[in-house]
Formats: structure tokens, sequence, C-alpha cells
């Protein structure tokens, strides 16, 4: 549970906010009446679908990031640190990388990677 808050407090935030909105508009005097409970009826199962598939997707890349580097594979992730070059880092075992609660770290590089803002290497044949 942890986990789903870390990955979507961002997107909970937004969606209560957009039901505080519906809410609000809904509950003008210029809206027909019973206008509140349809809005909230469809908001509220919709937001909540989205936030889900959201999880679910973002969960899905955690475990096969996680997989692949455990494995012995290359994991890209984006360094937002230097903003005018190289603004992803190739994360592999071999390079003294190490992941530890979701996390990726080395004694190379100053800063961890979140592996759910990592993503599978595949590399590009033409």
């Amino acid at each position: 549970m942890e986990l789903f808050f870390k990955l979507e407090a961002g997107y909970l935030g937004i969606g209560l906010f957009a039901l505080l909105i519906t809410l609000f508009v809904t509950s003008r005097p210029f809206m027909s009446k019973g206008s509140v409970k349809k809005g909230l009826i469809f908001m509220g199962p919709a937001i909540a679908m989205f936030i889900g598939m959201h999880y679910f997707v973002t969960s899905d890349r955690i475990n096969t990031v996680e997989t692949t580097f455990e494995e012995g594979g290359k994991v890209v992730c984006e360094s937002r640190m230097i903003r005018k070059v190289a603004q992803s880092v190739t994360i592999e075992k071999s390079n003294e990388w190490t992941l530890q609660n979701h996390m990726f770290s080395s004694p190379n590089y100053s800063r961890k990677f979140f592996s759910a803002r990592c993503i599978k290497y595949i590399p590009v044949v033409l």
C-alpha cells in the first residue's frame, strides 16, 4: 500500500481536486436537480479507474525493470541532474549498481533512481 501512495499521490490529489470542482459546479443554482449526484457518480469511478490503470501499468513496469536488472540486463533511467547532455543513465548490475527498496544506487554516481521512473533497455536494430 505504501508503494501505491508513493506512485499515485499526485494523481490522487488531482482526482480529489477534480471531484471538488465537480461538486462545486454541479451544486450551482443554474444546474438541474440531481446533477450533483450524477456528476459524482460519473467522475468518482472514472477517476478511480484511471488511477487504478496507471498503478497497474507502473507496477508492471517496476517488475519488468527490476527483473531485467536482477538477470543482468540493462535499464535506462532519466537523469534530471544534467539537462544539456547525457539525459539518461544506463544501469547494469555489472557496473556496481545495486537495487534496494525499488531504488537503484551506485558508489560511482551521486544520486539514486526510483525503479518506477526507469525502463528496460531494448536495443534498436536497423
